[in-house]
């Protein structure tokens, strides 16, 4: 395990084109940590720059408080699992497992003990003698992951190990991810795009956009308290619904809905937020005062309802599902459930 610390690194191509813009972090020894955002954003770069793949413009790396900006990436002991899987075509999977020990010169004894202890932790006992070819793609992402297990390193790099493989393949191995995390207890950096992973698995997420830091936290202090507009709109499914408003007295106007309010706040025009399951569904709704049902999206248990009331946008997430596209509803947004948000930065109040 190693104590990684991120100290307002940067990386800056020669057009001017800054990929990451002083990014800090300070990952403890054992941590597992996502790093979130769309694409674009500068996660990967990040890794990569903790890979020691892309050097680093300004700002200083450490790994267990050495600067490793200039050290070569096999120095660093850290082990990377890329998307792609990056298994040789004409080895086994125990050839593929081994071949790092076998470069780094360790006792042919010791590579058999833990490739065959990997395989075992993974259930590839029973694949070591097949090429790559001859298996499922989570299964040579289960070879990915036990040839950078077998290393033993201080640090885990994952470039968005599961985008390659299918929706039922991606939980399993998931599952799979967060067990091995619990058993090995090493230093976990993970670079995903699909929030899901990123909730599921990750001690805290570094939400990242256009190259910047927008949040790091517990994934649930994400969710409940997002630090500004991005965060709100970026974490949860079905996304948060975002809506101008503005203060009047006592009460919060957005659009042509008046809402009772006890909360003041310095800005009076604000972005007020509310996620999908706390709109509330109080009723039947009048032609002047309720929203039109404009799509209905039923998943089972839970029905997504779309709502329009003239230029106002909400979703509503419900239970059942009895309510129908081209119904009319009356909506309560209750104050303890809204999220303020203001100033230049769009902020959280």
């Amino acid at each position: 395990m190693a104590r990684i610390e991120l100290n307002s690194i940067s990386k800056e191509y020669p057009n001017g084109f800054r990929a990451v813009d002083e990014v800090s972090v300070d990952i403890c020894a054992g941590e597992f940590i996502a790093l979130l955002g769309p694409s674009g954003c500068g996660k990967t770069t990040t890794l990569r720059m903790v890979a020691g793949l892309e050097e680093i413009t300004s700002g200083d790396l450490l790994i267990d408080g050495v600067r490793v900006n200039d050290t070569p990436p096999r120095d660093r002991n850290v082990a990377m699992v890329f998307q792609s899987y990056a298994l040789y075509p004409h080895m086994t999977v125990y050839e593929n497992m081994a071949f790092g020990l076998r470069i780094r010169k360790v006792a042919p004894s010791e590579i058999r003990s833990r490739v065959e202890r990997v395989a075992e932790t993974l259930g590839l006992q029973s694949m070591l003698d097949r090429r790559p070819g001859q298996m499922s793609g989570g299964q040579r992402q289960r070879v990915a992951m036990g040839r950078a297990i077998v290393r033993e390193p201080k640090v885990f790099l994952f470039d968005e190990p599961l985008s390659n493989l299918d929706a039922r393949l991606r939980t399993e191995m998931r599952m799979e991810l967060g067990r091995l995390h619990r058993a090995q207890g090493a230093t976990s950096l993970y670079v995903t795009h699909d929030q899901v992973e990123a909730m599921t698995l990750a001690d805290r997420i570094v939400l990242m956009q256009n190259g910047q830091v927008q949040q790091i936290g517990t994934p649930m202090t994400l969710f409940n308290e997002p630090a500004n507009v991005f965060t709100a709109g970026f974490i949860g499914h079905p996304t948060m619904n975002l809506l101008s408003a503005r203060f009047d007295g006592d009460t919060l106007r957005v659009a042509d809905m008046n809402i009772p309010i006890t909360r003041r706040f310095q800005s009076q025009m604000v972005t007020v937020g509310i996620r999908p399951h706390d709109v509330t569904i109080v009723g039947e709704g009048t032609s002047e005062t309720g929203f039109a049902v404009d799509y209905v999206e039923s998943m089972g248990h839970e029905t997504l309802l779309y709502l329009t009331r003239n230029e106002l946008r909400l979703t509503a997430l419900v239970q059942g599902g009895d309510t129908v596209a081209g119904d009319r509803v009356a909506v309560s947004l209750p104050e303890s459930k809204l999220h303020f948000f203001g100033g230049a930065e769009a902020r959280r109040l």
